[in-house]
């Protein structure tokens, strides 16, 4: 059930996988969807858009999450399976009120209650066991089990209640309406009938029951000054996209092709396809739908993108320089496509490219620094040109970013003894070292070295 029913904070859920045991996806594209679908609910919820973060993860349940921090995490599944950005924006919404609410820093609360339950359940349960009676013992610890997990239960109940009712308030303060939102809810709804709605117990939910909650928000939403505002068309169609692209990317090419055949001629049956080919080791039918999107619209930076891209992939950097510098300039130095440029730039083997690689990426790495790839390409471009110091730098930095704390010390100590003293480059470097030391000298069990 929890596949398709759950819309959480993960540190609500005991279960909850936490989002770096999966896969994050990473696209120009998206990202600036998921920037202007959420900006107005960021700023109606009292955050602001440039401390916010959602993410897309490689995972084909319907999910969204937050762990810690300001980032709200949408499953890959979760878009694709709503309708049109309205619906997405609503599950934004309710992870906005998760944080802004604070629900994550409240999940002690509902822990150290049933905790407590727990654990006098078993003390209470020894003792019956060492005064001889063990069927008693068992049975209280059992009970007292129970008993803690439905007070957490319940805490995650309330905790998701407070969640919706925020979304209801964002919403409208955005001026969007929230018919996304409940129909969204309803498709949920829907897969508890299909699994037997009957057959669930409500009090043993992490959420209260979806019909429930549409109960409780449609009065609201449907009072709601947006209400009849309608959606976006614009965001819609970027949707559209956005998860053909997905499909093309993650999805078996048949299963792709399948769903976008050859008579399809729109922009996502392109774009799908055209990550199908390219996929399934097709490269003159990838270039040929690329070709088609650069046809429909020359100046798109991710038309652009997908055709260097191919182009690079299918070990023809100096062919993939052209779509991608203007992909580049044209989506405004964006970070992820100026890493693919950059990482064209070495590819092509010509020393006359290193110095403008070491440039784009240094832009790069400066809009988006939590990006391990990067920081590896513009080492690389640092120790192509001869540039040691800075190249292992680049390497503390990608080392600092993954965990890998020991060769993040020394590689910025590498860097603080080659590179001119005071500088911004010798400081950051010394913020690394000092760092990594410190994780270190905190966790010396982890970091001991094997003989």
């Amino acid at each position: 059930m929890k596949r398709f029913l759950v819309i959480a904070t993960a540190t609500i859920l005991l279960s909850a996988q936490p989002a770096a045991a999966q896969s994050i996806l990473r696209d120009a594209e998206t990202e600036s969807l998921f920037r202007d679908m959420a900006a107005p609910l960021i700023t109606a919820a009292g955050l602001s858009p440039r401390s916010v973060d959602i993410v897309l993860v490689n995972d084909d349940s319907i999910n969204a999450f937050v762990i810690d921090g300001q980032t709200v995490y949408i499953n890959a599944g979760l878009l694709q399976a709503a309708d049109n950005a309205n619906e997405v924006q609503g599950v934004i919404a309710h992870e906005l009120g998760h944080i802004a609410d604070g629900h994550v820093v409240l999940g002690d609360a509902g822990l150290k209650p049933a905790m407590g339950i727990t654990l006098l359940s078993l003390v209470l349960g020894i003792a019956a066991m060492a005064a001889g009676s063990a069927e008693a013992g068992a049975g209280i610890m059992a009970a007292g089990q129970q008993a803690g997990l439905g007070k957490y239960l319940a805490f995650s109940r309330t905790v998701e209640s407070s969640a919706d009712a925020a979304a209801v308030r964002y919403l409208t303060s955005a001026g969007i309406t929230g018919k996304g939102m409940l129909t969204f809810f309803k498709k949920l709804q829907q897969q508890e009938y299909r699994y037997g709605v009957e057959n669930i117990d409500p009090f043993m939910q992490t959420h209260p029951l979806s019909g429930e909650r549409i109960a409780h928000m449609s009065a609201d939403l449907e009072a709601s000054s947006a209400w009849n505002k309608p959606r976006d068309p614009r965001l819609d169609e970027r949707l559209r996209r956005v998860k053909a692209k997905l499909e093309g990317y993650s999805m078996d090419p048949a299963r792709t092709l399948r769903d976008f055949p050859e008579t399809d001629t729109s922009i996502q049956a392109h774009y799908a396809r055209a990550y199908a080919y390219h996929k399934a080791g097709y490269p003159q039918q990838a270039d040929a739908e690329a070709a088609a999107l650069i046809k429909a619209d020359p100046n798109d930076p991710y038309f652009q993108e997908i055709q260097g891209q191919i182009l690079l992939e299918a070990g023809k950097p100096k062919e993939a320089l052209a779509p991608l510098r203007a992909a580049t300039q044209g989506s405004g130095n964006n970070p992820l496509i100026a890493t693919t440029f950059g990482h064209a730039l070495i590819a092509t083997e010509d020393k006359a490219n290193y110095p403008e690689a070491i440039k784009v990426l240094r832009v790069a790495v400066g809009r988006d620094d939590d990006n391990p790839f990067a920081w590896y390409q513009l080492g690389t471009a640092y120790e192509l040109t001869g540039d040691a110091p800075r190249a292992a730098l680049a390497t503390a930095e990608r080392a600092s970013m993954t965990g890998d704390q020991r060769t993040a010390m020394q590689s910025a100590r590498y860097a603080l003894a080659n590179i001119p003293a005071n500088t911004s480059d010798w400081i950051r470097a010394q913020d690394i070292a000092m760092a990594a030391q410190n994780e270190m000298d905190d966790n010396p069990k982890k970091y001991k070295r094997k003989k």
